[in-house]
């Protein structure tokens, strides 16, 4: 692999990023530890330490002249036993996105790992039908927490002739890490967040889950009385109450658009029909 590319393309990469593949990492490793188990001593066997797993995801931004800037990533589904990407998943996450962040454009992918691997050609070259000239950005997620620099990489890809035959190898490309204001408040927050009581990280995030456990339990607990309220109304169980109707019709109206025809289709289920607030208003 050659030690530097050659294009003169300037890279600017957002603190976003980083902390979106670290975070996709992060949740895929904790999911792959396996519990320890419990013998019939009552003893522990600790298992055995898994493997550091791999993560993909495509990375977005724009590139303007000989500059590229990569502002976000989304992760992708891959199957390790044929190296390939899910490219209908991959489709539709652009879609999507593209209607949200219309000036952003799949710039490449990025994955986990202390170096560049000759699988990962495989991958690159899948995206080229996307950008024929897709960035790959490495995060080594094993690097100690005494390393200065930040365990990125940004690689390119180049056409070399090697013993005669021409070929795509990875060189690596420089890049600077580029902030908006907004986004760095908000990296600065995460990087110094401490507890408050002198507590465990541990211990702080276990209280704040539990917290959102309550209130979300308390929530599904009032929508049931308010589902079977509305039942009881459509029945005629009780007497219609116009001004009832018009507040859950209200409360209805706050959530989110979410385009997905199975969202739809349980959503109506719990909450009752549509027509039914609508015909009583």
């Amino acid at each position: 692999m050659a030690t530097s590319s050659s294009s003169g393309l300037t890279f600017k990469l957002h603190p976003l990023v980083i902390v979106n593949i670290s975070d996709h990492y992060t949740r895929v490793k904790s999911q792959s530890q396996l519990p320890n188990a419990v013998c019939n001593g009552g003893e522990v066997a600790t298992s055995p330490p898994s493997p550091s797993p791999r993560v993909l995801g495509c990375v977005i931004g724009i590139q303007r002249g000989r500059t590229v800037e990569i502002f976000n990533s989304f992760e992708l589904l891959y199957d390790s036993s044929t190296n390939t990407l899910d490219r209908s998943f991959l489709e539709k996450k652009q879609e999507l996105y593209k209607k949200v962040f219309s000036h952003f454009y799949i710039l490449g992918w990025y994955s986990t790992g202390s170096d560049a691997q000759e699988s990962d050609m495989q991958i690159h070259k899948a995206l080229m039908d996307i950008n024929e000239s897709p960035v790959y950005v490495l995060l080594n997620a094993s690097i100690s927490h005494a390393q200065k620099d930040l365990p990125v990489t940004i690689y390119e890809s180049e056409l070399h002739v090697i013993d005669g035959i021409p070929q795509l190898i990875f060189v690596r490309s420089s890049y600077t890490i580029e902030t908006v204001e907004a986004e760095r408040i908000s990296v600065d927050h995460v990087a110094h967040l401490k507890p408050s009581d002198g507590g465990s990280a541990a211990t702080q995030l276990a209280a704040h889950l539990t917290g959102i456990h309550s209130a979300i339990k308390m929530l599904n607990s009032r929508i049931r009385v308010l589902h079977h309220y509305l039942l009881a109304m459509q029945k005629g169980d009780i007497p219609c109450e116009n001004s009832l109707l018009r507040q859950a019709s209200s409360l209805l109206r706050r959530l989110p658009a979410i385009e997905s025809g199975k969202f739809q289709d349980d959503f109506l289920m719990v909450s009752g029909s549509d027509s039914f607030l609508v015909n009583k208003m």
